[in-house]
């Protein structure tokens, strides 16, 4: 007999995501069991923050803790052309007033640790290396999981709600059928560590820097706190891997010669040693939802990571999800129809990033050109990269469109159906 043990919500996955989310709803007083398949502090990548993740830390309790915290202090972004010229600086305090005007770079292992270990302090039941096998269905009903605990012994977790928060592993959409590739942006990623290299002064010595590769893709450089830098190439899977050159390493040592500005901030530094690679960056969720499960952060969508939108839309969707579930907890009603307004507004957000990154890959396209014809609009550009990502920005991208071509939005993103159950005769 396979133990049950019931909760208000189950949570599958403590990344960002699944820990804001089982905060807030332990906030709103829900009994919640958050499942991580890995024992934190554990890696991950995806170290930049936007200044509007600034509303879910504070509605978590953490701005104090950010700002105890070694992380790095980030006040600005600035591009790189492959020459090597930056540009000047976009500082966020131009444009935002007060705390918002500063964020975070952050070590990956650290920080979901502190939103873990914030979630414990909350009420949340948290269960470390235990792996969900299935989801577990009644008539047709998503009512909680089944998983192997650390000893290998299967329990089984059941809630009236169940959200999956697993990430890039998108456990549901891929078992579902959901997981959509984008159309366009299906890049590749290949990237390491540095110590010691070349940061630039003063505040800017925190800041985002892209560097571009003619016409192909593009370099992250993110400084982290112990004089560590992340820095890995963005681009086309047939460029990265031209003549054969499969190794990553060989990969990333041959792309550092295409912009300048990478390549002697590197030259003082030391490689540590372990390179990454990960393909098809850009996915999207048919569907946000179904009877008894609601999908949240990458599980849902993931984008390209040029914006650094990913943490962003981890808590931003936690946060929203979260406040969804509660609603639903306290109708005592499960049905995907519920979620349809969280997920509208998760998609509004991810298909008006979805759009300046469509126009940054267009070599046609220039945030300049746009600027000097609509000054006006610097703002609005402003507002969308630093994570405002649910203002209407129509004005914008009618300009935008006169430079390049958008994509439509697609067509994801809805509840899923209710599917008809059989009624059986008394």
């Amino acid at each position: 007999m396979i133990p049950i043990e019931q909760f208000d919500v189950v949570i599958i996955g403590a990344g960002p995501a699944g820990s804001s989310a089982a905060t807030f709803l332990a906030q709103h007083g829900h009994r919640v069991a958050l499942i991580e398949k890995e024992k934190f502090p554990r890696y991950h990548v995806g170290e930049s923050m936007l200044p509007f993740t600034f509303e879910p830390l504070k509605r978590l309790g953490l701005i104090d803790i950010m700002h105890q915290s070694a992380f790095i202090k980030k006040y600005s972004v600035q591009f790189v052309s492959p020459s090597g010229k930056a540009s000047q600086p976009f500082y966020f305090f131009d444009r935002y007033p007060g705390e918002i005007a500063q964020t975070w770079q952050v070590l990956r292992s650290e920080f979901d640790l502190i939103l873990l270990n914030n979630a414990r302090t909350k009420g949340v039941e948290v269960f470390e290396q235990t792996a969900v096998r299935e989801i577990i269905r009644d008539d047709g009903r998503v009512v909680g999981v089944r998983a192997a605990k650390p000893n290998g012994v299967l329990q089984e977790f059941r809630a009236p709600l169940t959200m999956d928060c697993t990430g890039r592993d998108a456990f549901s959409a891929i078992r579902n059928g959901w997981r959509k590739g984008d159309p366009y942006l299906n890049k590749v990623a290949v990237w390491t560590y540095y110590k010691g290299a070349q940061r630039d002064a003063g505040i800017e010595a925190g800041g985002t820097t892209v560097a571009l590769i003619e016409n192909k893709g593009w370099f992250w450089y993110i400084p982290l706190h112990d004089d560590i830098i992340s820095v890995g190439v963005v681009a086309e899977g047939k460029y990265l891997s031209r003549d054969g050159v499969k190794a990553p390493k060989a990969i990333f040592d041959r792309e550092i010669e295409q912009n300048q500005w990478i390549k002697s901030h590197l030259a003082q530094g030391v490689s540590q040693g372990q390179y990454y690679i990960t393909g098809e960056y850009s996915y999207h969720s048919q569907h946000c939802a179904e009877e008894g499960l609601v999908l949240v952060g990458d599980a849902f969508c993931f984008l390209d990571p040029v914006f650094s939108s990913g943490l962003l839309l981890a808590l931003k969707s936690g946060m929203l999800a979260a406040d969804a579930v509660n609603d639903a907890l306290v109708a005592k009603d499960y049905g995907s129809a519920r979620f349809a307004e969280y997920g509208a507004a998760l998609r509004f957000g991810i298909e008006n990033m979805r759009k300046l990154i469509y126009a940054f890959y267009n070599p046609a396209f220039s945030f300049r050109e746009v600027t000097d014809r609509y000054p006006d609009l610097a703002g609005d550009i402003t507002d969308c990269l630093s994570g405002e990502v649910n203002k209407d920005f129509s004005r914008l991208f009618a300009a935008v469109s006169e430079f390049v071509e958008l994509p439509d939005a697609l067509p994801y993103g809805t509840p899923a159906p209710v599917v008809a159950r059989e009624i059986l005769p008394a």
